[in-house]
C-alpha cells in the first residue's frame, strides 16, 4: 500500500490537481444544469477571479516572494514557480517566454482539458475560457499591466482548432 512518504512529488501533484479539476468540473456541470450556460460562465469567471486573488497570495508565500514585482525577470521567477506548482501534466498547457515582456501560452491540438470537458458536455461553442482567465486574474491581482492577444473569451480551441497566444506585459 502506497503512503504519502512513498509517492513521488509529481504523483501527489497530479492526484491533487485531478481532485481539484474534478470538483471544478462537477461544480460547472451542476451550475449548467441548474442555471444554463450564460449564468454558469458568469459564475465560473467570478469564482476564478475570487480564487485567483487568494491563490496569488498563497503562491507568493509558498515561493518566498514578499514584495511586488517591478521587473519582468522578477515576475517570471514567480510565474514559473507558480505554474510549476499548479499545472499538472494532464492539463497540457505550456507557458514560455520567447522574449522580454512576452508570456506565451499554447496547448496541443485538441489537447486542452477544459475544451475536452466542454465537448463532452456539448457546449464548447458557448464556453467562456476559465483557464486563461485565471492567469489574467493573477496578473490583475499583482497589478501587472498587460494586454492579451488574442483576447480570449470564448474557447479558442473550438473556434480556431488551437489555443495559443501571448500576454504582453508592460514591465521594465
Amino acid at each position: 500500500m502506497e503512503t504519502l512518504d512513498t509517492l513521488e512529488k509529481k504523483e501527489i501533484k497530479e492526484l491533487i490537481s485531478k481532485g481539484w479539476i474534478t470538483h471544478d468540473a462537477m461544480w460547472f456541470v451542476h451550475c449548467l444544469q441548474e442555471f444554463g450556460i450564460e449564468k454558469t460562465n458568469r459564475l465560473n469567471r467570478a469564482a476564478v477571479k475570487s480564487m485567483a486573488a487568494i491563490e496569488v497570495g498563497r503562491l507568493k508565500k509558498a515561493l518566498g516572494f514578499k514584495k511586488d514585482f517591478g521587473t519582468f525577470d522578477e515576475l517570471m521567477m514567480f510565474l514559473n514557480g507558480a505554474l510549476e506548482l499548479v499545472l499538472a501534466d494532464f492539463m497540457q498547457v505550456k507557458f514560455n517566454t520567447p522574449s522580454k515582456n512576452i508570456l506565451h501560452w499554447e496547448t496541443g491540438k485538441d489537447a486542452c482539458f477544459a475544451y475536452k470537458g466542454m465537448c463532452r458536455l456539448g457546449i464548447s461553442d458557448k464556453y467562456e475560457c476559465g483557464v486563461l482567465h485565471r492567469i489574467e486574474c493573477w496578473l490583475d491581482t499583482l497589478n501587472i499591466p498587460y494586454t492579451m492577444t488574442p483576447q480570449v473569451n470564448k474557447c479558442l480551441m473550438h473556434s480556431k482548432g488551437e489555443c495559443a497566444g501571448d500576454f504582453i506585459l508592460n514591465l521594465p
